[in-house]
């Protein structure tokens, strides 16, 4: 697959973030394979999170094929720049063209960047994950690459539309160790992680409500509570990993 738009698309990107003072502090390269398909499934509580979860994968030269909302794909501008680098419109009314389009890239080589949220989180923790990205792990016979992104709230996100006032701003991505859905498994609709992955409490911060999960304000508990107790409950991820 030729890759003409991609290139220069992430040079000028690159050189956006550093104009706008972001400062990127990236780990787990070492788990994004060097070939072969993989779902990088990713937390969302930015418009930008698209931009910043491949960085990762640039140390091996990938490059990361997002699921996106197919309307990006109709705008006169993004429009031409998503289909040259690649990227899989989704129509969230019929989003079976879009997941057969998934499996293919995967089962292509490709990494695939997806949202198990599929929407933002306005508390800036994780909400009940769908199963497209393990269904699709599964049924291509790829891991799961659990990516964490924090601070892009930082930037863009729900009520904020421009850079909060810092000379720098700090973001982090963190890719885990993969998560291999065995093709006998069942996948499900739940909690705010899959079985298998942990969310450990973030440390405190200062500067609420952008740096922090919003039920710091709120009082609520920074302790780790079963997801079944709500969404207030649920803490953000600082890494999310493998257990036996």
């Amino acid at each position: 697959m030729a890759d003409l738009v991609y290139p220069p698309v992430i040079g000028l990107v690159r050189a956006t973030f550093a104009a706008l003072g972001l400062r990127f502090t990236v780990s787990g390269e070492e788990h994004v394979p060097r070939t072969g398909g993989a779902v990088m499934a990713i937390n969302h509580t930015g418009y930008l999170d698209f931009t910043f979860a491949g960085l990762p994968a640039r140390k091996h030269r990938r490059l990361v094929r997002f699921m996106a909302k197919d309307v990006t794909f109709k705008h006169p501008v993004s429009g031409p720049l998503m289909r040259g680098m690649h990227h899989i419109p989704v129509n969230r009314e019929a989003g079976a063209a879009a997941y057969d389009a998934a499996v293919q890239a995967l089962r292509a080589g490709e990494i695939v960047g997806v949202f198990p949220e599929t929407t933002m989180s306005p508390s800036f923790e994780l909400l009940p994950f769908k199963q497209g990205a393990a269904r699709m792990a599964q049924q291509a016979g790829v891991p799961i690459l659990p990516t964490v992104i924090w601070g892009s709230q930082r930037v863009l996100t729900y009520g904020r539309r421009r850079p909060v006032s810092l000379k720098t701003i700090p973001l982090s991505v963190d890719v885990g160790a993969p998560v291999v859905v065995a093709p006998d498994e069942e996948t499900r609709t739940g909690g705010g992680c899959p079985p298998g992955w942990v969310a450990a409490p973030p440390p405190p911060r200062r500067g609420w409500p952008w740096s922090g999960p919003r039920r710091a304000a709120a009082g609520l508990p920074a302790t780790p509570l079963p997801v079944d107790q709500g969404l207030e409950h649920q803490s953000r991820p600082s890494r999310w990993s493998s257990v036996p």
